[in-house]
């Protein structure tokens, strides 16, 4: 088993959404505006947890990466990526609103297109950011820089922390599973998933299962 960072885990929970959105777009079923709305729930917690996610980079753990050594430059370079993404995002945000008023062949279509493209801008950045950051990440995790990252990253409501732990885990790999198992104790995991994770697990999940 490789030993992988929270942040790659997470990364990983970003790419499978990708994917399973081209694949739900590309079989959609033009009319069907129940799928359409169970793709619209989908979309709604993967669009809030990439946002989440690039805010806390900035916030928190650009700050830590500066303290042990990483060039601020790079870091604006990092931030030029998260603009494009957001751009893209919205594009696709768009998108996948009009195929969930609509359930039309267009627009499934054009939101398809945008996820395609969505998912080729966030690939490079992901690619990139675990490129330069992920050997440095594991090899520093343990020191006191690192862990108060890890405990300020922690400072989310309990229901933020349930639904977030959810949408990881779910499709994860033994590597991911491990690297959130690692960094988050037993019983707080168990307590997250089992009484806050219940509106991911009825409400998203089942969106990828249909």
């Amino acid at each position: 088993m490789t030993e992988m960072s929270m942040n790659k885990a997470i990364h990983g929970a970003f790419r499978r959404d990708l994917n399973r959105f081209i694949g739900a777009l590309g079989s959609f079923p033009p009319g069907d505006l129940t799928r359409a709305k169970q793709l619209g729930k989908a979309w709604a917690n993967f669009d809030d947890q990439l946002n989440h996610h690039h805010k806390g980079e900035h916030e928190i753990a650009w700050p830590t990466l500066v303290s042990i050594g990483v060039n601020p430059d790079l870091l604006a370079t990092m931030d030029a990526e998260h603009d494009t993404m957001a751009a893209a995002l919205s594009e696709t945000r768009g998108a996948i609103g009009d195929l969930v008023r609509t359930a039309g062949l267009q627009e499934s279509q054009a939101a398809l297109a945008a996820v395609q493209k969505l998912q080729t801008v966030a690939t490079e950045h992901l690619d990139h950011e675990e490129g330069e950051f992920e050997a440095l990440m594991v090899e520093k995790r343990e020191t006191p820089e690192m862990q108060a990252m890890g405990r300020k990253f922690g400072k989310v409501s309990p229901a933020r922390g349930g639904r977030f732990f959810e949408w990881v885990l779910d499709g994860a790999t033994p590597d991911e599973q491990a690297a959130v198992k690692r960094d988050v104790p037993g019983p707080v995991l168990a307590i997250l998933t089992g009484i806050f994770g219940g509106g991911y697990r009825k409400g998203v999940a089942p969106v990828w299962k249909s």
